[in-house]
């Protein structure tokens, strides 16, 4: 289907362009939410009618998400999350838990703008891209740990789960005699010596 695209569209082009897309993007997605209009000549018309005004709202807006930019650009939200000792989280962060993160922060992002490549379902700290404008979009830091001092660690850039596997866990050292037999059990002292005394 040809569509007259009313916003800049990632990956397909800018106000005005006439592209071809597939006919349940255009229907389910680009025709509802306004982005686009089928490409027919009365819309041609009626587009190039209204481009003016198209083009000073979208500027508009552009401006208003630049301003927004300043409050959202390099902040750091925290997620604590319970998860197994490889660091794997029981379930994943969601956009929304990164949306009500950043709106608690002082942020004023929605759900469509937070633009997630792949789930997060480890411990870590995730780059993740906030769209606020089509042509404008900041990057946050997610910082998701176990507790908020392995989150200070994570932030101080200490891999917290290298640093557990790194720890010593020698406790235990079992006792060896080489004149014993394979297979035998070293005896303790403290047996030995009772059984010396009797």
């Amino acid at each position: 289907m040809d569509i007259i695209l009313l916003e800049r569209v990632e990956k397909l082009g800018g106000i005005g362009d006439v592209v071809s897309v597939k006919d349940g993007y255009a229907r389910n997605y680009l025709l509802p939410n306004k982005k686009a209009l089928r490409a027919n000549d009365r819309n041609k018309q009626v587009f190039e009618a209204n481009r003016a005004r198209i083009e000073s709202e979208n500027a508009e807006r552009r401006t208003h998400a630049e301003k927004d930019a300043g409050s959202v650009e390099g902040k750091q939200v925290v997620l604590i999350r319970a998860s197994s000792n490889s660091g794997q989280l029981y379930g994943s962060v969601s956009v929304r838990d990164i949306v009500d993160a950043l709106n608690e922060d002082g942020a004023n992002v929605t759900k469509q703008m937070i633009v997630l490549e792949r789930p997060i379902k480890t411990l870590g700290i995730f780059d993740v891209r906030v769209s606020l404008h089509p042509e404008v979009s900041v990057n946050v830091k997610v910082n998701v740990a176990r507790s908020p001092d392995e989150a200070e660690l994570q932030s101080q850039g200490v891999d917290v789960m290298a640093a557990m596997f790194e720890q010593d866990v020698s406790g235990f050292t079992e006792k060896r005699d080489p004149s014993l037999e394979p297979g035998e059990i070293v005896a303790d002292e403290e047996e030995t010596e009772g059984e010396a005394q009797a």
